[in-house]
């Protein structure tokens, strides 16, 4: 199962890359759509094969998990926004930032839910941390929200101006460029901005994981589950962003929705154990991640459905 998964995303990205995108080019809406309801699709269809292989319970916790990581990717979507519009990043050469990022999220996760997985089987009191974690970071992000961030002051960026060779300009699609150095004329190798926003997006992920991962372990504790659920939410991130990049001022309350959801979550583990219970039912949780989910997409299509028409130019 686990040679399976790997070979079929192995073959989604050489397709990606090497057939769909295999020049610059920018991504239309359409196409952009048209791919991310195939992956979601795709997604949830390997809720199917984890059904006939593990069980329906476990083919609840896997779709649980897709969903909940899905949502949580959309802050990633908020964020690879804001760094390419600070990097000034064409949208033709977004999509070859993406995939290198995807696919060094791909190594990332398995490092981190492996570790997770590994100090669960060990620990099993690590889940009532990381539910309770969840549970902060969601109060948190309902009560305080998210501060602005402004790139320009951000350590890691600032770090890499001073230690290495770094462009101000692009140079098309590439993450290196040799040219002279301004002080001695010598040939010296040079990072573009291009590669700076992919460190940028890796970070950020890294970032993200803390939540994501905490979140599917309180779901379920079996490596297979966490694991693709992951892959798969992540996956469709690309396309995802190039549909929702021009509309995400109408999700202007999903991040609130994240939260409860996050505290939902977290808080289940505890439940579950005060009622007696040996596990929080996984339908019931399920149910419960649509339900929020969708009040808050809901809410936010309601709040801001008149900016998208102020937004537009008027006609002439």
């Amino acid at each position: 199962m686990w040679l399976g998964f790997m070979a079929l995303v192995l073959a989604l990205l050489v397709l990606d890359l090497g057939v769909f995108h295999k020049g610059n080019k920018e991504i239309e809406v359409g196409e952009s759509i048209a791919l991310s309801a195939f992956y979601i699709t795709l997604g949830l269809a390997f809720g199917g094969f984890v059904w006939w292989q593990l069980g329906s319970q476990s083919a609840v916790e896997y779709v649980t998990g897709f969903v909940v990581e899905k949502s949580l990717a959309m802050d990633n979507i908020f964020v690879i926004a804001m760094i390419f519009g600070f990097f000034a990043i064409p949208r033709k050469y977004q999509h070859r930032v993406l995939f290198w990022g995807i696919l060094g999220v791909i190594v990332l996760r398995a490092i981190m839910i492996g570790l997770g997985a590994t100090l669960v089987a060990e620990y099993a009191w690590v889940l009532y941390i990381f539910a309770a974690f969840l549970v902060f970071t969601g109060v948190k992000m309902l009560w305080w929200g998210d501060h602005e961030t402004d790139l320009a002051k951000n350590p890691l960026l600032l770090w890499m101006k001073r230690r290495f060779n770094v462009t101000d300009e692009l140079h098309g699609d590439r993450f290196f460029v040799k040219q002279p150095h301004p002080r001695t004329g010598k040939m010296v190798q040079f990072m573009t901005p291009l590669f700076m926003a992919l460190v940028l997006i890796e970070i950020a992920d890294v970032v993200f994981a803390v939540d994501s991962v905490p979140a599917i372990f309180a779901i379920t504790t079996d490596p297979y589950i966490v694991y693709t659920s992951n892959i798969f939410a992540i996956l469709g991130l690309r396309a995802l962003y190039f549909a929702l990049a021009a509309v995400m001022h109408r999700f202007a309350y999903l991040k609130q929705a994240l939260a409860v959801l996050l505290i939902f979550i977290g808080s289940k583990i505890f439940v579950a154990d005060l009622l007696g219970w040996g596990k929080f039912p996984a339908e019931w949780s399920l149910a419960v991640t649509f339900v929020i989910l969708a009040a808050g997409v809901l809410f936010s299509l309601w709040k801001t459905r008149g900016e998208a028409r102020h937004d537009q130019a008027p006609v002439a």
